[in-house]
């Protein structure tokens, strides 16, 4: 059974879970490509932004960093270098493939600023969603402590987003949170906890 909710406490007790499949560096026109081919036709992808913190009051950065991963593969695509590719938009446009995250309204928002005229389609809201069957306790760290068992580490969570070079640990950061949206879903999907909100 898969607790519906739990404590600060219990997460810290579990051991460290990250993405180990391959992660691809989206940073050069030329790879845009192989990355759009590789999870335009995919069901399910797991879906996260990042931006750079801001930490003075009154200065705000546009969103640096987008991540889609499949089971074994997440490409994050570096938007403050490539722009936001119509290519990509394409695929978050795309109601068939269903993109997996948590609080995606933000980074929703955060993407149209990039381009207004994108209008996403086919996102599922960890958030939103699992509080319908129960879930009292939200949020990708909360919920992979629950449905898989392992602690995210959160330290690169405010770190330069933007920075010439993203350092393997950024990386690996990026990944799993965007992994592990997918994976949580995966889960319960097969186990029957979707069931009442969600079917394909």
């Amino acid at each position: 059974m898969i607790p519906f909710k739990i404590t600060k406490e219990e997460v810290n007790q579990l051991e460290i879970g990250a993405f180990d499949g391959e992660i691809t560096l989206v940073e050069k026109e030329e790879d845009i490509e192989g990355m759009v081919k590789d999870l335009y036709h995919r069901k399910f992808l797991g879906f996260d932004t990042e931006t750079r913190p801001a930490f003075r009051r009154g200065v705000s950065y546009d969103v640096a960093l987008l991540q889609l991963a499949t089971p074994e593969k997440a490409y994050l695509l570096r938007l403050n270098k490539l722009g936001f590719p119509k290519a990509v938009r394409r695929i978050l446009e795309n109601p068939d493939v269903v993109k997996i995250g948590a609080a995606v309204r933000d980074d929703l928002k955060a993407l149209r600023k990039l381009e207004p005229s994108f209008v996403p389609d086919g996102f599922f809201d960890l958030n939103e969603e699992l509080k319908k069957v129960g879930f009292q306790n939200v949020g990708v760290r909360n919920l992979s402590a629950m449905v898989l068992n392992i602690r995210i580490s959160k330290s690169e969570q405010v770190s330069n987003w933007e920075a010439e070079s993203l350092t393997e640990k950024q990386q690996l950061y990026a990944a799993t949170d965007a992994w592990a949206c997918l994976k949580v879903f995966l889960v319960l999907y097969k186990q029957g906890y979707l069931d009442s909100i969600f079917s394909i």
